[in-house]
């Protein structure tokens, strides 16, 4: 089924994906401090948006559509995305309370652009209604994939949860 060689998930330094804080002197650092983006939440919406555009990058990758033969829809990249989202959400669960704030963030910042992708799909009408429904399935796959990774859970549950909520939906 799978076709294509391991690699490393490290990003290439040349990579566009690869995000370097500015390191600014003099008065413009001062002037930054003052309009707090050197604060602690000001950093961690900046490091939500790179979280959640290699979150993206993952899931517009042509080749998980084409090894499961998959129709790029907005139903099955929505399917993925709600996955690589619970992988990093799950994730940064880990971490603790600053995890957890991050977290927040980027899911802040999914649902907005989740938004924009309605919008682009062609749903204009009933937008708020098609989010509470997205949102609601969102929840769903989280509650489900959490649930298949307790340690009472069947030894295939996560498998068979993925194929669910990813491939028989298609």
């Amino acid at each position: 089924m799978f076709w294509s060689k391991p690699c490393s998930l490290a990003l290439a330094p040349d990579s566009p994906l690869r995000i370097e804080e500015p390191k600014f002197e003099g008065f413009k650092r001062i002037m930054l401090k003052l309009l707090l983006f050197y604060s602690k939440q000001s950093k961690s919406i900046r490091g939500a948006n790179v979280i959640y555009r290699r979150v993206i990058s993952q899931v517009d990758k042509p080749a998980i559509y084409n090894v499961f033969s998959l129709e790029k829809t907005f139903k099955t990249t929505f399917s993925l995305l709600v996955l690589h989202m619970w992988l990093c959400l799950r994730r940064l669960k880990e971490e603790g309370k600053e995890g957890v704030e991050l977290g927040q963030y980027v899911y802040e910042i999914y649902n907005h652009d989740l938004e924009l992708r309605v919008s682009k799909a062609g749903v204009n009408l009933l937008l708020t209604r098609w989010m509470k429904d997205l949102e609601k399935i969102f929840y769903g796959n989280i509650v489900a994939y959490d649930a298949a990774m307790l340690p009472e859970a069947k030894q295939d549950e996560l498998v068979n949860v993925i194929w669910r909520t990813q491939l028989e939906s298609v």
